[in-house]
């Protein structure tokens, strides 16, 4: 998919299911630049590995922490009961793989439990800090990060 699809048809419906203080360019920025390093927008189930949804969420990682952390939580349940999934780490993680709008409010809903704040856009560096922080990626590729990153931050001006 290319960046204007996925901003139309996953990351635009997610946020309407989210409080309107989620939704920002900033937010915006990570969920496609993430994508962009996790999965190029072209994979929904990890090559030889665990992970699912363009935001590659593993069940007992981030779909489990967003569904049981006190931030999220809440949050979680209402964007399950919207895409008729039970909020069960199983059972949305199934989802996750066809689901692309579950997926991009699960992304968007791991972004808020950090309590920092989003990284200001052209902040690369801090962009890259935060990716590493909350997905936690176990083969991290800081040498791809910078152009995806940039990739990301042209979508959203064009």
């Amino acid at each position: 998919m290319t960046l204007s699809e996925i901003r139309e048809q996953a990351i635009t419906p997610a946020f309407q299911l989210l409080p309107a203080r989620m939704k920002s360019v900033e937010a915006e920025l990570m969920l496609l630049a993430i994508g962009l390093q996790e999965s190029r927008f072209k994979h929904r189930r990890q090559i030889g590995g665990p992970a699912r949804g363009f935001w590659q969420f593993e069940r007992g990682g981030g779909v489990a922490g967003v569904i049981q952390h006190p931030v999220s939580r809440e949050h979680a349940l209402k964007v399950c009961g919207a895409r008729n999934v039970r909020p069960i780490p199983d059972q949305v993680y199934q989802r996750l793989e066809t689901d692309d709008v579950l997926a991009a409010a699960f992304a968007r809903l791991l972004l808020w439990t950090d309590p920092a704040r989003l990284p200001k856009v052209g902040d690369s560096a801090g962009a890259w800090d935060l990716y590493l922080r909350i997905w936690r990626p176990g083969k991290p590729h800081p040498d791809t990060w910078g152009d995806l990153y940039a990739k990301a931050a042209q979508c959203l001006t064009s």
